[in-house]
């Protein structure tokens, strides 16, 4: 479910395979690895694509179909 969730996420915001990468910094290559569900996607990186796309990681983990983000914690 993550792997569909990132890439859902991703061609809606109209991002390229790429351009995630770079920000994630690893290739281009591992990145269409974690889309497809080959490798794992380290906590890491999943607390940063929540960030980018706006949402939680519940969410992207698929503990939740809510995609709206947490209130930020005071």
């Amino acid at each position: 479910m993550f792997y569909n969730r990132i890439k859902f996420l991703r061609k809606q915001k109209g991002y390229t395979q790429k351009y995630i990468a770079t920000i994630l910094n690893v290739s281009q290559a591992t990145y269409s690895k974690y889309e497809r569900g080959m490798i794992a996607v380290p906590v890491f990186y999943i607390k940063i694509l929540s960030k980018i796309y706006n949402t939680s990681t519940d969410y992207l983990l698929g503990l939740t179909d809510d995609p709206k983000p947490h209130p930020p914690k005071k």
